[in-house]
């Protein structure tokens, strides 16, 4: 039994703490030292089998004219405001100058040739999209070859030309291009130093001993220590996303802390009662550790559900969250208790000047607040209103969905100290918006002759398309691209439109019925494809991880409503969470606040990643609550009494824990990059709904309606299901079993 063997692991490493600790410290040395040795950088590819992006990228691959791989722009202007290319023959030698040195960095294919464009006629320099209309703004394009032949090494020799040129020339250097994007990083370092100093505050506040915070914070550092490590080692074998070490970080610090702070709270109980720290850790363990389990494992299998989407960045991103997740679970049950079998009984002392210890003590452990029990008995008096109120909160926090719009934020979201957004403005200022957002057409003509000109013809014709630049032919294949310059931005739902309306009416239109293959690729294109790809694939993904959720509840509390009622809940408290990300990034709702200077689509992942997370981390109250309501049930056959016992039991953990999670998650809703930002303040709100409006309104509630149903399972159903954990706390850690309510 799954609790039997928690209770001899916790007291096991409560008996002998500094082996465990030691073995942790290896485990953390050889972690790091693995990193150091064998581990890659994060980088981006998105993209995914089957795509029309993809089979765009594939012949652009087979013709080898280098316009598969990476690009970068270097945009600049003169340093005197009123000067321009055309007339300032100092700022001309120094754009030259500056194509020449970027010309010469490692794995540079080639660029583009604006100071020739100048020399050539100032119209040429135009339409080649090289040198603004007025002279003010020129464009550097570098090509790169495919990512896999890249490292961030050759971001940062770029930079760092860049960092050089500026003090040597009399021009304005900004830089920006998926190169950028792709090996950028994460800029979540100063986000968890933010979020560890505000759970450190909140823990000491909760337990009133430094000792007690120190805990939780401690055995969150370790398992962030080998998670982060573990997916860096990750990242040297696969392409590890970007938003993994963020995400995981994120995810980490808020289910570590949480966990621990489940364990310890039931130590505590266990001081309170007379046991020595060994035991009690032991008990704690085996009692708030199966729940931790069975969340931690939930969370897990959610996000590794993430593979249906068929995504393979986001399948890789799920696999290395997971592995932070997994890591906070192996430590809330091996490290913690090591760390509370070393404190010894100060906990115990500590645990009374807490406002968790403020409680006086019984025969069963503290008793719940008085305060609670109150709020619990009102809402139990009026369940009806109660029930109403907060589901209709929640509905019209969701109802903003409706308007949902994925997409990718472009550098046009950045703050205004990023180099990357700089380029942007500039770049959209001289050429317009759609200069940062090329779409690339490919097209095998299959020997027909004049489809290139048919195409060229109707692409250019289409009310979205800016310019056309000249097209590019591969003698050998015969493939031709084309790079085309929408009129809108790569995150305005306009160009998302254009791309559509190229792939279903101007391009079948242009190559008829013959044997040709034309294909729209590009970053734009790539994320549009990748968007709505998710989009699709989102209700089965939904549909299984409800299904797997309901299944694990039924089995853990042998109930059909209880389950059912549990993922109706989530499903609210994480639609709320999707309406205000709605309601901040795309209709600009209080974004000020977290630092968005513009209105951006979500990010088109984010819904899917946020909901397997999400639904995994409410089952972290859900079964810590739900376990001790059964338990009272199970002493009493009461459901009132069960609820109000239960719940209130909890309550004043499960706040704090929350409290503590939606510190750190909006600790990260202030960075810089708008992913980030979504990600912190999605999992913030939903949290903070799920701990409050759930958990201490409508859980109790629909309870009280429900009354005796909430615990009933046909016995036919019972006899099939395989035997679930143990229902109750001396049944969990070995001692004479309670009787059930069945033998009542």
């Amino acid at each position: 039994m799954l609790s039997k063997a928690l209770l001899r692991l916790g007291a096991s490493a409560a008996r002998h703490p500094w082996r465990v600790i030691a073995a942790w410290l290896i485990a953390a040395t050889l972690a790091v030292l693995a990193a150091i040795a064998l581990g890659g950088r994060t980088a981006d590819s998105i993209t995914a089998p089957g795509l029309d992006s993809r089979r765009a990228a594939e012949l652009i691959e087979r013709a080898g004219t280098g316009q598969e791989g990476m690009t970068a722009q270097v945009v600049v202007t003169p340093l005197d405001g009123g000067a321009t290319f055309f007339d300032d023959d100092g700022a001309r030698t120094a754009l030259t100058r500056l194509q020449t040195e970027v010309k010469r960095l490692p794995h540079v294919l080639g660029t583009s040739d604006p100071a020739g464009a100048l020399d050539a006629g100032g119209d040429t320099a135009v339409r080649g999209g090289l040198v603004s209309a007025d002279g003010r703004i020129a464009v550097v394009r570098v090509q790169y070859p495919d990512q896999s032949r890249l490292s961030a090494a050759d971001l940062d020799a770029l930079v760092g030309l860049g960092d050089r040129l500026r003090a040597e020339l009399p021009l304005r250097i900004e830089m920006g291009g998926n190169l950028f994007y792709a090996f950028s990083d994460p800029d979540g370092g100063v986000s968890e130093l933010i979020g560890l100093l505000a759970a450190a505050a909140i823990l000491f506040l909760a337990f009133g001993s430094l000792v007690a915070a120190a805990l939780p914070i401690g055995m969150a550092v370790f398992g962030l220590t080998v998670g982060v490590a573990t997916m860096t080692v990750l990242a040297g074998v696969t392409e590890v996303p970007t938003f993994a070490p963020v995400l995981g970080s994120m995810v980490g610090l808020g289910v570590g802390i949480d966990y621990a702070l489940f364990v310890l709270a039931r130590h505590r109980e266990y001081l309170a009662c007379g046991l020595d720290p060994q035991a009690a850790a032991g008990r704690a363990v085996a009692t708030a550790g199966r729940p931790v389990v069975f969340a931690g494992g939930t969370v897990v299998v959610s996000i590794l559900g993430l593979a249906v989407a068929n995504v393979p960045f986001m399948t890789v991103g799920g696999v290395a969250v997971s592995i932070v997740v997994l890591t906070m679970v192996l430590a809330s049950v091996t490290l913690l208790p090591a760390f509370l079998g070393a404190a010894g009984p100060r906990l115990a002392r500590a645990g009374r000047s807490g406002r968790l210890g403020r409680r006086r003590d019984t025969a069963a452990g503290a008793a719940p607040a008085l305060g609670w029990r109150r709020w619990l008995g009102h809402v139990g008096r009026h369940p009806v209103p109660y029930a109403v109120g907060a589901a209709a909160l929640l509905l019209t926090s969701t109802l903003p969905v409706l308007g949902l719009r994925v997409g990718l934020p472009d550098d046009g979201s950045l703050p205004h100290s990023r180099t990357e957004r700089r380029a942007y403005d500039l770049v959209a200022e001289g050429f317009g918006p759609g200069t940062n957002g090329p779409l690339v057409i490919a097209a095998d003509p299959a020997g027909d002759p004049g489809v290139l000109d048919r195409l060229v013809g109707s692409v250019t014709a289409d009310p979205g398309i800016a310019s056309v630049a000249p097209a590019h032919i591969d003698r050998a294949t015969g493939i031709a691209t084309l790079v085309v310059f929408p009129t809108t931005s790569p995150q305005d739902k306009a160009t998302t439109d254009t791309i559509a309306r190229l792939r279903t009416d101007v391009l079948p239109t242009a190559i008829g019925h013959g044997p040709a293959r034309v294909h729209v690729g590009g970053a734009a294109a790539s994320l549009s494809d990748v968007g709505r790809r998710t989009s699709q694939r989102l209700p089965a993904f939904v549909a299984a991880v409800l299904a797997m959720s309901f299944l694990l509840l039924m089995l853990v509390f042998r109930s059909i409503l209880v389950p059912l009622k549990a993922v109706l809940l989530n499903l609210l408290s994480i639609g709320a969470a999707y309406g205000i990300m709605v309601a901040v990034f795309q209709w600009g709702w209080g974004g000020a606040l977290i630092g968005l200077e513009a209105t951006v689509p979500i990010v088109s992942f984010i819904p899917m990643f946020l909901f397997a997370i999400l639904f995994g981390l409410s089952m972290d109250y859900e079964v810590f609550l739900l376990s001790r309501v059964r338990e009272e049930y199970l002493r009493t056959g009461d459901n009132g009494t069960a609820i109000v016992e239960g719940v209130s039991g909890t309550a004043r953990i499960i706040t704090s824990a929350a409290l503590i999670m939606v510190a750190v998650f909006l600790s990260f809703a202030v960075a810089d990059d708008p992913s980030a930002k979504m990600f912190g303040l999605g999992l913030a709100t939903a949290i903070f709904v799920d701990a409050t409006v759930v958990r201490m309104v409508l859980v109790p509630a629909t309870m009280t309606l429900l009354g005796r149903a909430n615990w009933w399972l046909p016995k036919w159903l019972d006899r099939m299901l395989p035997g679930g954990p143990a229902d109750t706390d001396a049944e969990s850690t070995g001692e004479a079993p309670r009787p059930r309510l069945a033998d009542r």
